[in-house]
């Protein structure tokens, strides 16, 4: 499940809309590494993307107490609580 959430993250879901499942890249990704090379994933390739944003991706949390992430609030009889998660390059 996290490999999917990557791939859907890389190809089109953004936190500002519902994710409808659509993505916005229909060919491919681009990778420019630190160094320089240039890594180039078809989409027909999808195995091979999905591995490569597992393996060097990680997942991070910002600090709690900026935007009240983590705390939880009650709206409309029902309470919630914002999550705060940043996905890095290694």
């Amino acid at each position: 499940k996290i490999k999917r959430f990557l791939i859907d993250i890389a190809l089109g879901m953004t936190p500002s809309k519902v994710w409808t499942g659509i993505y916005d890249a229909t060919g491919g990704y681009l990778v420019v590494k630190s160094n320089g090379d240039v890594l180039c994933y078809h989409v027909y390739n999808r195995n091979q993307l999905e591995d490569y944003l597992f393996n060097n991706t990680k997942l991070e949390t910002a600090a709690s107490s900026k935007h009240e992430f983590g705390k939880i609030y009650q709206e409309g009889g029902l309470f919630y609580f914002k999550l705060n998660l940043q996905i890095r390059f290694l």
